[in-house]
């Protein structure tokens, strides 16, 4: 499920409705506005555009602001002069840490807490990898190092990295239009091309992490009778078959970006992609990542797959691999821990605007399963 910022803007989302409109009428030519703002309020977790809107208006102005004293400690370690604002929250809370906004005398940087990164790390290699795929053509908020040369700083009790602020608009929503999938796709190559080393496939994507089974998350979730929990039990079968997609060897991993999604995607200056989130990188095989941004690209919420912008992403990459049903595996696996990890955060939420949060988001994950058959139709578009 997309995630409102922090004092969310509706001009922002006006500009997605807009944007997600193109994607759309590349599967359903008749689509309309009103089609694409219903879909992206869907994609937020909401029924109706009207309900997203409310909840815009709801939390509009909410924000955290941070210790003045911390902001200047940042701002200190990483030699970025002196603090000029208030240091505010961008967004609540995910599964690495927190994004925030903080301005000095020299400009403007987002800083990030990056307390639970998987696999663990001192950030040295990744942001190597970042200043590779900028000098690779890469549009990127560039890694800030700190005073001392590091990467990550511990500060006020959390692991801090700081990246220079790029200006751009808000997170791309899929599915998008063919050109912009062949810039996705001409990004991954660069990517690839770089054979940044990673002596393992990253472990998120290759085994299942979850100490519980499946049915038994459903049985504690019919025990707390939480809304969700009879939607749970009828996606049983899905979650099931992730497990058994892919077979094989696949080929050697090098460093990829790990999740190249929408989300993750922001138009900058002059209509270029800027790509943000590296702190997932890790060690995947080529053809996993190409696979796992088919899906995340060219799929609807519903499961449709826009074709076009499927080929115009494996066109965008140029000489790319082999794809068969295997190359989802890491996209299944991935998908399985992510949704197997939000069903314990609902779980275990207690606090009222969480238990909120947590429901609407596994509904929604529940509701819009990637499934098997979703990998063969991606397949099928691209073999034509």
């Amino acid at each position: 499920m997309k995630t409102l910022p922090d004092n969310p803007n509706l001009d922002h989302l006006r500009r997605q409705a807009k944007d997600l409109l193109t994607g759309l009428r590349g599967i359903r030519p008749e689509a309309s506005l009103a089609d694409a703002q219903t879909s992206l309020a869907e994609q937020y977790g909401f029924r109706t555009w009207t309900d997203l809107k409310a909840e815009v208006d709801r939390t509009r102005g909410r924000f955290d602001v941070a210790d003045p004293a911390l902001a200047q400690q940042i701002a200190d370690r990483f030699g970025l002069g002196t603090v000029a604002g208030a240091m505010r929250s961008l967004s609540r809370p995910d599964e690495v840490g927190r994004r925030w906004q903080l301005e000095t005398d020299r400009g403007r940087w987002l800083a990030r807490t990056v307390d639970d990164v998987f696999p663990p790390t001192d950030g040295a290699e990744n942001a190597r990898f970042q200043e590779a795929a900028a000098g690779a053509g890469v549009t990127l908020p560039m890694p800030v190092r700190s005073t001392a040369d590091n990467v990550i700083e511990e500060l006020g009790g959390h692991q801090w990295r700081l990246y220079a602020s790029v200006k751009s608009g808000p997170p791309l929503v899929a599915p998008v239009s063919p050109a912009v999938t062949y810039a996705v796709g001409g990004i991954l190559a660069a990517l690839h091309r770089l054979r940044f080393p990673a002596d393992r496939i990253c472990p998120w994507s290759s085994m299942r992490l979850a100490t519980r089974g499946w049915a038994e998350l459903a049985d504690l979730a019919t025990a707390k009778e939480v809304p969700w929990a009879p939607a749970l039990t009828d996606a049983l079968p899905a979650l099931t078959s992730l497990t058994e997609v892919g077979d094989g060897t696949p080929e050697q991993p090098v460093l990829c970006h790990n999740n190249l999604s929408p989300g993750n995607v922001r138009v900058g200056a002059g209509g270029r992609l800027v790509v943000t989130g590296w702190e997932h990188a890790a060690g995947l095989p080529p053809s996993w990542e190409l696979a796992f941004a088919l899906v995340n690209w060219s799929v609807h919420a519903g499961g449709e797959v826009h074709t076009e912008a499927a080929r115009a992403l494996v066109a965008g990459y140029g000489k790319a691999p082999e794809l068969t049903l295997a190359s989802f595996r890491g996209t299944a696996i991935g998908l399985e821990n992510y949704v197997s990890g939000q069903i314990e955060v609902a779980l275990h939420a207690s606090e009222p605007e969480e238990v909120r949060f947590a429901d609407r988001n596994v509904r929604h994950l529940l509701g819009h399963l990637t499934t098997r058959e979703t990998f063969d139709r991606v397949l099928a578009a691209v073999r034509g």
